[in-house]
């Protein structure tokens, strides 16, 4: 998602969904890389041909005004 400013916004909360496989891992990894944190414990399915997981992830308070005050033109009053 992009913002009016042009940058990539980042979503204070993500639910991130996939294969239960290592490309999911990838995927979790980076956004923890990225200043987000777990948001609850994960939830696994099964779709009749493989797991399917399923992970919150949330930006804490801190990374959240960063990210506003990194990426967008208008200030924080």
């Amino acid at each position: 998602m992009t913002s009016p400013s042009g940058f990539e916004a980042r979503l204070r909360y993500r639910l991130i969904t996939g294969p239960d496989d290592a490309t999911f891992c990838e995927r979790i990894s980076a956004l923890l890389d990225d200043g987000y944190e777990l948001h609850g414990s994960p939830s696994l399915t099964f779709d009749g041909e493989r797991v399917v997981a399923a992970q919150a992830v949330v930006l804490p308070p801190y990374e959240a005004v960063r990210s506003r005050t990194t990426h967008s033109a208008d200030p924080i009053t």
